[in-house]
């Protein structure tokens, strides 16, 4: 997912960071709170930013598009410590990873928020949806890192031919959305794996830790 620097155009580098501020601040707020209620939390939030930051690190150049393709971590991160505290877990392991030569300070908030808030809120979304409906909590949670897994990209598509192709967006982000495909299905389905597996095993051995030590 990560965007490179020079893709964007500078005006779409601040669109985004301007989008992300607000999903941040909400996060920070959320988790000062909860390290007061639990000091606790705070160890089970270094270890899902940890978990973002290895999942995401691992990525495959996708030319076409001037990206790459990676997992995310993310919609599994917001099941666990919830979806505003991924988004600035997010953020935190997109910064470092600026110094593996991984995405780029102007597309630091483009990222953010293709990551971190489209692919963390959606998945999220959607296993809130299916636990409603009496899913059972391993599909509700692999369905959430596919879905998580894929919209990232669908958003990532959609930054970069806004900023690229401002005359076309909607033929340059199918076209941008169909160069990921190849790479992005299959780890779409390592996520929707990694996510049921992981939530499934915290229900039974640590089912306290889901909601964030709630």
């Amino acid at each position: 997912m990560h965007i490179m620097d020079g893709i964007l155009s500078p005006l779409w580098s601040a669109i985004w960071f301007i989008i992300a501020a607000p999903f941040i601040m909400v996060g920070l707020a959320r988790i000062a709170k909860k390290r007061r209620e639990n000091p606790a939390y705070m160890s089970l939030l270094a270890l899902m930013g940890a978990t973002i930051f290895i999942v995401s690190v691992w990525h495959i150049p996708v030319p076409v598009t001037g990206s790459c393709s990676h997992p995310c971590g993310v919609a599994l991160s917001a099941i666990i410590v919830g979806p505003f505290e991924s988004v600035v877990l997010a953020f935190i392991a997109l910064f470092i990873q600026l110094f593996l030569a991984h995405g780029g300070i102007t597309a630091l908030g483009a990222n953010t928020v293709s990551m971190g808030i489209v692919g963390g809120f959606l998945g999220y979304s959607f296993y809130t949806v299916l636990r409603k409906v009496k899913a059972p909590l391993w599909a509700a949670a692999g369905i959430a890192g596919f879905i998580g897994d894929l919209m990232t990209y669908v958003a990532t598509a959609g930054q970069i031919a806004l900023s690229l192709h401002p005359e076309e967006p909607m033929l340059y982000w199918g076209l941008f959305s169909a160069g990921f495909l190849p790479t992005q299905v299959p780890l779409a389905i390592l996520e929707f794996v990694l996510t049921a597996t992981v939530v499934r095993y915290v229900t039974i051995t640590k089912p306290e830790m889901l909601g964030g030590l709630k």
